[in-house]
């Protein structure tokens, strides 16, 4: 006896749950993805008190306390969502947050550089399970619904970002270092108690074997399984761990799209990581102060969420119309557009903004605008990946999670090298023309050849649901 889902309407398919459960999920799963990206972000304006503190000499160490943290999200995701396709969403999450809390609080009693640098990548490893955020989200919405929800989602993973150095200068002016640490812990703690009363199991294939699992123990038939019970746990989990790099390795798609994912990344954690030195160094205000310039990325975030979710999901309705009522993924295609346009024109406002010294306006018009096309690209492409790799969404976004977190940890280690070479005119202006290298093709690739893609894979799905 095979344990399914009773017809398509089956209430405990997380895809029919009622919508205030959805987005109750929805909302939880965006506040695990928020504190992981500022506690990444937060020690920037931190960075002349912890290099006397721990006597940090050189500029590659003291970034290494941001990058660190960024390259351990390259190892994390690859273990933790393929064990999120086996053991379930709920109990993975909750197991990598507590990682993330315990040595995150111990970064707060580092006395050594050393000390700091390992603690902030074990930390970094635990603070890579929102990397099943996607996943959860493919778990509860349909395509044609999932544009709103993962701008939610998208907007709390890159406002994290931005509200991390505007804590981090506040403390670092009224406190010390450490309390950065002990504030993001607190809040680490808080979301998870939350999670642990709130958030359910979505995972559909979980979901079914606990019922199976159930059945098995009520009816004393040991042949009542699931059609997700072919392989014992070991060879399930093996294949798992193995799938993102198979995919990384094998697809297309996830190569082409993590590539660009990985440099508009890149071009985040750069501007994150320099951002405050320009505002003391260069405008010569004061830590606390230079940390509310960052609300100028979080805005651009936050407009870019606000007006690309009911938009993506307008467009891919009307589109799927056209088409005979079928959803594909190059529907998520056309808001890309405006993306890729507005990242480089960002980066050559700001840059020369700052270049010439010009109110402090400007760059942050600058800053806005590259920052909302950041919010757009990552949306739509991660969009994209999810309706094309449905039942395999974790390890697809985690495939592109490592060129990501590769990137978001060199990026800031050449930065402050580029700029003293280049000055921020043209080294902006050398990000700005490969980010249309990167984005200008990839977009027409997908839009073209996108199906055709899809349709030569044997994990992305031919039409969406």
């Amino acid at each position: 006896q095979v344990v399914d889902w009773d017809g398509p309407n089956n209430p405990d398919n997380p895809k029919n749950w009622p919508n205030p459960k959805r987005w109750r999920v929805t909302i939880l799963n965006s506040l695990f993805m928020f504190v992981s990206p500022v506690s990444s972000s937060m020690v920037a304006p931190a960075f002349s008190a912890i290099k006397s503190d721990l006597s940090i000499n050189s500029d590659f160490e003291i970034q290494m306390v941001l990058s660190i943290f960024i390259l351990a999200s390259a190892v994390g995701p690859l273990v933790i969502s393929p064990l999120s396709e086996v053991y379930g969403r709920r109990v993975v999450l909750h197991a990598t947050c507590s990682v993330f809390l315990i040595f995150n609080l111990a970064c707060a009693f580092a006395k050594t550089k050393t000390q700091l640098l390992v603690f902030r990548f074990f930390s970094g490893i635990g603070g890579s399970a929102p990397s099943i955020g996607g996943g959860i989200l493919a778990d509860c919405w349909r395509s044609h619904e999932r544009g709103r929800s993962l701008s939610f989602y998208y907007v709390f993973s890159l406002m994290g970002p931005a509200c991390g150095p505007i804590m981090g200068g506040f403390v670092v002016e009224h406190s010390t270092w450490h309390w950065l640490f002990y504030a993001t812990s607190a809040l680490s703690a808080a979301i998870q108690v939350a999670g642990i009363c709130w958030l359910p199991e979505t995972y559909g294939p979980t979901i079914l074997q606990r019922r199976a699992r159930r059945l098995r123990g009520t009816t004393k038939n040991q042949h009542i399984c699931t059609i997700y019970d072919k392989d014992t746990p070991w060879a399930t989990l093996r294949h798992a761990m193995v799938r993102p790099l198979r995919l990384l390795g094998t697809q297309p798609i996830i190569q082409i799209l993590a590539l660009f994912i990985a440099y508009v990344f890149g071009l985040m954690y750069l501007a994150l990581s320099t951002f405050s030195a320009v505002w003391v160094d260069i405008y010569k205000e004061r830590p606390d102060i230079a940390g509310l310039n960052y609300l100028s990325l979080g805005l651009g975030f936050c407009l870019a969420t606000q007006i690309c979710a009911p938009i993506n999901d307008m467009i891919y309705i009307k589109l799927k119309q056209r088409h005979g009522n079928v959803g594909k993924p190059e529907f998520r295609i056309p808001l890309l557009v405006p993306g890729v346009l507005l990242v480089p024109i960002g980066f050559f406002w700001y840059g020369w903004s700052v270049q010439y010294r010009l109110h402090w306006s400007m760059p942050n018009i600058g800053a806005m605008l590259f920052g909302a096309g950041i919010v757009i690209s990552m949306q739509c492409t991660t969009s994209y990946i999810v309706d094309a790799y449905s039942v395999y969404a974790a390890s697809a976004v985690a495939a592109t999670t490592v060129l990501r977190a590769l990137a978001g940890f060199a990026f800031p280690l050449f930065a402050p090298y580029m700029y003293q070479s280049l000055g921020h005119g043209w080294a902006n202006s050398v990000l700005a023309f490969a980010a249309i290298g990167v984005g200008w093709p990839s977009t027409w690739l997908f839009w073209v050849y996108g199906e055709t893609l899809r349709q030569k894979s044997r994990y992305a799905a031919c039409l969406s649901d």
